[in-house]
């Protein structure tokens, strides 16, 4: 039996699956990872992407963040791919009990998830720093420089997790009572380097653990299967659309 028809095994066997992704999800809906470069970034940018998406950097050079985050972090026109549709479905069919995403770009849900926990936030969601208004990413997308709240004048930023802040505690709790709850979990598209969200991975005492990430991950050794494949071509051969 091939790795693909024990994953599909798996997944038909289980009852509590839970699925746990990252950048490499959304790469078939050409949003790339930041992390990696390529020649436009290093002529526009002086600093590398963890620097610039970091909450100190933000609070230092809010005009800079704004630049590079319009530029490089933004994708509205992004449609969800096989993955993310095949995800939607499984949960429809009641065997993915919920979807946990590092990713910020919202096509979880575009897609038809609805039990979809955020750790890192989405660039749908937006607020100002003062009186708490909130904004859609038109705003954001549409206000030249730093924006600011036409009601108190304050910064306006998106609800996305910064390097140096923490996750939402909610999401967090969530996530990882999911995890420990699944009798399969699949994790997929993520190198599993960025904390405190790779931890959750630790509550996971079910049955079938999948890895699916093209390069490996630190939970390659503890996986009942590891598939160094692009996490789209898996779902297009398990034929879950």
């Amino acid at each position: 039996m091939g790795e693909t028809d024990t994953l599909k095994k798996w997944i038909n066997e289980s009852n509590y699956i839970v699925f746990f992704g990252g950048a490499g999800v959304s790469t078939e809906s050409n949003i790339p990872d930041f992390r990696s470069t390529d020649g436009l970034y290093h002529q526009e940018y002086d600093y590398p992407p963890e620097t610039i998406l970091s909450h100190s950097f933000y609070m230092r050079k809010p005009e800079e963040f704004y630049r590079f985050y319009r530029n490089k972090m933004l994708f509205p026109n992004a449609k969800p791919n096989r993955a993310h549709l095949a995800l939607a479905k499984l949960e429809q069919e009641g065997k993915l009990k919920a979807v946990i995403t590092q990713n910020i770009d919202g096509l979880h849900k575009q897609a038809g998830s609805r039990n979809v926990f955020e750790l890192h936030g989405s660039i749908y969601e937006n607020f100002c720093m003062g009186c708490g208004r909130r904004f859609p990413l038109s705003f954001i997308m549409n206000t030249p420089g730093v924006p600011h709240c036409p009601d108190c004048g304050d910064v306006v930023r998106p609800e996305v997790t910064l390097y140096g802040e923490p996750p939402d505690p909610y999401f967090m709790t969530g996530a990882c009572r999911e995890i420990s709850n699944c009798d399969m979990l699949i994790v997929a598209g993520t190198s599993l380097q960025v904390e405190p969200a790779a931890s959750c991975l630790e509550y996971y005492r079910g049955k079938h653990l999948a890895v699916i990430n093209r390069d490996e991950t630190p939970a390659d050794a503890r996986a009942s299967l590891v598939l160094h494949e692009d996490i789209a071509q898996v779902f297009e051969k398990l034929n879950v659309r």
